[in-house]
Formats: C-alpha cells, structure tokens, sequence
C-alpha cells in the first residue's frame, strides 16, 4: 500500500481528546476519585479483554448479540472487550475471595466497549466510573451509595440533578399483580424505554411482544399505585441521615436498569438541562459473583457516566478556570546570554512544584508570549541581560499584562 494515500481518520464512536478536552476530564476524574477515597472506596483494574463465558449472560440478549465487542484471538480463544466494569470486578471477587476482606469497597475508572448507534452522548469506546461495596446486604450500604451520587453531583456542580430510586422487587411485584409470570425481563426491557419513547410507544412494544391488552392496563394501573418495599422503605429513610434532602432524589416504580443481573435497589441520576438522559445509574446485585464461579457475595453499586458528565460540563461551562491549564508558567527564550540563568529559574521552580516550561527558541517576545495565551498559560519570566546581573526575574501577568521585577522567593508567592 502507498503509504501517502492513507486518510488520517478516527474510527466512529472513538474519539482523541486534545489538551483542551483533557482538562476538563482531568477535573472530572480527580474529583471524583477525591470522593470515592474520601468515602473509604479502594482502587481497583481489571484487564480490557475477558473470556466470553465471563461476559456473555449477564447483561441481556440485546447486549450479547447486538452491543458486545466478541471474536477470536490468536490463540482461538473465545474473549471479548468489557462491556462495563461490574462483571469484571465480580469476576475478581470470584478468583481472589480469599485475598480481599468483606465488605470489600472499590472504585474503578477504566474504558469499557459497546457496538452502540453513536448520537450525543453516547460512544462506542468511553470511560466508565465505578464505585460498589461488596459483602453486605445491610440497607446502610445502599444508602450509602445514594448518598455519593449526590456528593458527587454537587461537587460537580450539577444544581439540578435528581436520583431515581425503585427496586427490582417492586418491579417484580408490579409484574406478578398484572398476571405478567413469564418473560419477565422482556417486559422489563421494554419498560426501560418509557423516558424514551413514552407510554404509548411502550404499550405498543409490549402488544409487539405478544401482550394482551388487558394485561397492559393492568401493568399501568399498578405501577402508578406501587409504593416502595419494607427495604426500600429502609434505604429512603436512611438518606435524610446521610445529609440528602427530600428535594434531591424520588421514588420512581417505572425506573428499570437495563442489566438482568439486577435484584434490589435500583438508582438513576439524570440532570434535567442539557437533555443528554441518565448520567449514572446503578443498584443491589446479589447472585453476580456466585454465577461467576465464587461464593455468594451479595454487592450494590453505582457507575457515574463519566462521558455525559463531561459533555453537561462543557456545554454548561462548570470547569473551574483554575483547572483549564496545568501550566503556571512560561520561561521566556532571549537568547544565548541568559540560557543558563532560564535553565536554572525552570528547574528551580519545578523543584517547588511549580508547573512551568522554556520557549526553546530565540523568537520575537510577542510570539513568545501569543504562544503562551494559546495554551492558557497566566505567567511569563523573562531575564534579560540587567535582570541576570541583579539576580532579578521581570515576571508578567498575562491576563492583566502587569509585570514587575521581582526575586526567586517572591515570585514563587506571587504564583503559588
């Protein structure tokens, strides 16, 4: 192949994230990792391939025929890409029960791969967020959880998030009043696209399905009368404790979650602008790690849709400005006689963990200091020839264009 014909381009639903992309992902990530270690949760990774017995089975039949990455690798293994982080991480509390102590707490930020339709949103490689507390069935647990969606959110800054919380208990209960014994999860998944395409486009999913009318009223007819379970009663009451206000999250019985692997408590957070849908969502899962081959550990969980995050980020501009660049200054470039002294000011301020960097080549100043606003750089040191024989650094301001002479120490407060 003519190496000179090939097109440079990125495949669809991947996407290569600039510096300026990077910051604010940066921020979101460290955010809520100081978050997940502040409530106690420990790290954890697992690898991007599995085989396709851990995979396949656990999340719907949707998932394993349509949205699941799966093929052959050299060796003629059967494996697949992740397709999110709880498998995985249920699969390592299978292998290592021994090596982990319960209640095990971890968080997990790491990509994950779906086969999905690209729109807004959503991708086909991105990032997913993961805290769980496996080894408890206490609703404390739960409650907890719920309780760092909502710290989450607000450290954030999302002012108008709401969590959704419902049980798979309570759906099931819904299912059983409505005579609905059989294919269950069918129904299921197609109640999981109410906020999509309402209810009509529900109801004539399910008479799709083959669901008698009659049946489908009566589905409808119970959900708007459910009320939370004793245990869902217990999580609700707990979040009050935890600092939540009644204000911040709902009961909602119509709230699914697409895994099968769900038994208990489910929960959604959704802001209500931009309309970008969920931005996490997860629940009570306690027969995932025994159908992985390990004990029965029961866990409950939530991953926080870190792409979406990021995109309500952007488009309200919630990036604090101090996170925009890294960068706290640029060692101005005036030629031979002052290399040594902006060698030595760039490794002394690195030494005082200060981000700074040199213009490696003698250009005009303006030039110097166009490149500098570019990539959000607020200070410029120059020494010149006067300034290296008094031991000086002229230190400018570029977002007020103020500048003064100054020694070492001072400008090491100045920019600190």
């Amino acid at each position: 192949m003519n190496q000179s014909n090939i097109k440079s381009q990125t495949l669809k639903g991947f996407r290569d994230f600039l510096p300026s992309d990077m910051y604010i992902r940066n921020y979101v990530k460290n955010t809520l990792i100081s978050l997940f270690e502040t409530s106690g949760f420990q790290p954890l990774e697992t690898p991007a391939l599995e085989y396709t017995s851990v995979l396949k089975g656990k999340y719907s039949n949707e998932t394993d025929d349509k949205l699941g990455y799966f093929f052959k690798d050299n060796g003629d293994r059967e494996i697949g890409l992740r397709y999110d982080l709880t498998v995985p991480t249920s699969k390592v509390l299978a292998i290592y029960n021994n090596q982990i102590s319960l209640p095990f707490r971890r968080y997990q930020i790491q990509p994950v791969w779906r086969a999905e339709n690209t729109q807004k949103g959503r991708y086909r490689e991105f990032v997913q967020c993961d805290i769980d507390i496996f080894g408890t069935n206490s609703p404390i647990a739960d409650a907890e959880i719920v309780s760092v969606i909502y710290q989450g959110v607000q450290k954030l800054g999302f002012k108008n998030a709401i969590i959704k919380i419902n049980s798979r208990t309570v759906l099931s209960s819904i299912l059983s009043q409505s005579g609905i014994d059989e294919r269950q999860n069918t129904v299921l998944q197609s109640l999981d696209k109410l906020d999509k395409i309402g209810e009509n486009g529900v109801k004539d999913e399910l008479i799709s399905k083959g669901l008698p009318n009659d049946q489908i009223d009566q589905l409808f007819k119970y959900i708007k009368q459910a009320q939370p379970d004793e245990n869902l009663k217990q999580v609700l009451n707990l979040l009050n404790s935890f600092g939540i206000p009644q204000t911040a999250f709902v009961f909602d019985p119509t709230l699914v979650r697409g895994c099968d692997y769900y038994t208990g408590t489910i929960f959604e957070v959704a802001v209500t602008e931009p309309k970008i849908g969920a931005i996490g969502g997860g629940g009570r899962y306690d027969n995932l790690v025994s159908t992985l081959g390990g004990p029965q550990i029961p866990a409950v969980g939530f991953s926080f849709g870190f792409e979406r995050v990021v995109d309500v980020i952007q488009e309200l501009n919630l990036l604090p400005k101090e996170n925009k660049s890294t960068i706290n200054i640029l060692v101005a470039n005036l030629g031979s006689e002052t290399q040594k002294e902006i060698l030595e000011l760039t490794n002394r301020l690195r030494q005082e963990n200060i981000s700074s960097i040199i213009y490696p080549d003698n250009d005009k100043l303006g030039k110097q200091i166009k490149y500098a606003l570019s990539i959000d750089i607020p200070y410029l040191a120059i020494i010149g020839t006067n300034e290296a024989k008094n031991d000086q650094i002229m230190l400018k301001n570029l977002n007020t264009t103020d500048q003064k002479l100054v020694d070492f120490e001072e400008l090491v407060k100045i920019i600190k």
